[in-house]
């Protein structure tokens, strides 16, 4: 790394590493169908299936590298960016909320919808870019004021994050045990779900994309001269920041502006591998209202809970975030009430 930031700038070193955590990412996501809607959605049916188990298996790899690399005194969550600056409670419950029945309407989150449009799915190209101009007009333009009111109400103490595990005086290898719980189960629903091996092994993938995106960030904040932010995959800020990249005449490269390319590069890599590309569209007019609202919705309440499915319910749980934990709750709430209110009614009325 200390090559890479002396032959380059370190502009171009970040944005090199969030290349390589992105192709990653997108690679095995791809072929792993890792989706967090798609688990939800099983959850509320009352059914424990293949997609439950995929999303467990990538939540606990995610939890058990990372942990591990902070017990060996790799990477400190406390120099994360998550965990320097105030959380938001409200923000975390009201936007885990509106992300959680976005990604419902939009079947699929923010990460699935980059990766299924690097496979030629025009609805998810559509859907991803409403989500992207959404959680940009939710950063830094019209929905901003409205954001920053909402995520006030109720922050954090101490103008910081507050860590789980340290807040409630457990050991440190308390992350890393309920991470090898968490993929003891999933391995077991595997094996019920008859899920090959493969498909285990690019789940973790998936899991280990976010571990190695803390470890290279950690490891470019000791060697840069410039300060660099601790982080991992999220997509909420990134996609805005990426699409702005693309339209500013002075573009800032960082880690982030590397991490979406990657993910579209590596799951249009993998779908081309598998011959799994195709073209796809919407339905009709209705398929895509319901895409847009959702996108929408999932464009400022990921901004306003602090990150996506990924940044909150892989990247920041896997540090121990409370907020990253209390929005990744409540995306499963709203996701779940969003299922049975609208996508079971409609169920019903066809069948009735």
């Amino acid at each position: 790394m200390l090559w890479l930031v002396e032959t380059l700038d370190e502009e171009l070193a970040a944005g090199l590493v969030g290349l390589l955590v992105g192709l990653v990412f997108g690679i095995a996501a791809q072929r792993s169908r890792f989706c967090l809607r798609a688990a939800c959605v099983e959850f509320a049916r009352i059914q424990m299936g293949p997609r439950m188990s995929v999303w467990l298996l990538t939540f606990s790899t995610a939890v058990i590298w990372t942990q591990s690399a902070e017990l060996a005194g790799i990477i400190s969550t406390s120099q994360a960016r998550i965990m320097s600056v105030a959380g938001s409670y409200s923000g975390a419950i009201i936007g885990g909320l509106l992300f959680g029945m976005g990604m419902i309407l939009a079947r699929g989150c923010s990460g699935r919808m980059l990766v299924l449009a690097a496979t030629g799915n025009l609805r998810s190209v559509t859907n991803g870019l409403v989500f992207a101009v959404f959680a940009q007009m939710a950063m830094a333009g019209w929905l901003a004021p409205l954001r920053n009111w909402l995520a006030g109400l109720w922050i954090t103490p101490s103008g910081r994050n507050v860590h789980i595990l340290a807040d409630m005086h457990l050991p440190a290898s308390t992350g890393l045990v309920l991470g090898l719980s968490v993929a003891a189960l999933a391995l077991v629903l595997s094996h019920q779900n008859k899920i090959g091996y493969g498909r285990l092994v690019m789940a973790s993938g998936v899991g280990f994309a976010v571990a190695l995106g803390w470890i290279m960030t950690s490891i470019l904040a000791e060697v840069s001269f410039e300060p660099v932010t601790v982080q991992s995959a999220t997509f909420t800020g990134p996609s805005a920041t990426t699409l702005m990249y693309f339209l500013t005449s002075d573009p800032v490269l960082k880690f982030e502006i590397g991490l979406v390319p990657g993910v579209f590069l590596g799951a249009f890599l993998a779908s081309m591998a598998t011959r799994e590309f195709r073209f796809q569209g919407f339905d009709g007019p209705a398929p895509m209202r319901r895409g847009m609202i959702g996108a929408a919705l999932m464009g400022f309440g990921g901004m306003l809970a602090g990150g996506c499915a990924i940044g909150n319910g892989l990247t920041g749980a896997s540090i121990f975030a409370q907020t990253a934990w209390i929005a990744l709750f409540s995306m499963w709430v709203g996701a779940i009430a969003t299922d049975i209110l609208v996508d079971r009614r409609h169920v019903l009325a066809a069948t009735a």
